[in-house]
């Protein structure tokens, strides 16, 4: 139930402090293959459900010895997952935001490790969760190299 609270929690930041219909959003340039702005909810609330369900599993199948290490980099990765959107769309720098996601690969790429050894089937849930942040850097890295002035004038 905690973990569940926990990635609901990370959900409702990430949705709240998204706004894709910005004027500085939609002032943006992007490359051509961004998927269209619904696309992203209808991805993200099924991961959203799958890292509650195969942490929870990881969690309940491990030992004592192993869960509070699985809690503290799950903590870690949620803490990344839900600092993304207020970078990039409350700051409006698509640079830092890139530089913060890029650490959360490396959370992703950790956290699965850890999952997969405690359970693999959970660890292997996590892999389109993974995929799909590994695509949203190269989305971020996109905008952020089209839109240099971005990282200087909020009001581009």
């Amino acid at each position: 139930m905690r973990t569940a609270l926990a990635v609901t929690a990370t959900a409702a930041v990430g949705g709240l402090s998204t706004d894709a219909r910005s004027g500085w959003c939609a002032r943006l340039r992007k490359p051509s293959w961004q998927p269209p702005p619904k696309a992203f909810g209808l991805v993200w609330t099924p991961l959203y459900a799958t890292i509650a369900y195969a942490s929870a599993r990881a969690l309940s199948h491990g030992d004592d010895g192993s869960r509070p290490a699985l809690r503290r980099a799950l903590a870690a990765n949620l803490a990344l997952n839900a600092a993304w959107p207020p970078l990039f769309f409350k700051a409006r720098n698509p640079r830092l935001a890139l530089a913060e996601i890029l650490a959360l690969n490396v959370s992703n790429a950790l956290l699965t490790r850890r999952l997969l050894r405690q359970d693999r089937t959970a660890g292997l849930l996590l892999l389109p969760y993974a995929g799909w942040t590994v695509f949203a850097t190269a989305l971020n890295a996109a905008i952020a190299r089209h839109n240099p002035e971005a990282q200087h004038n909020p009001k581009v």
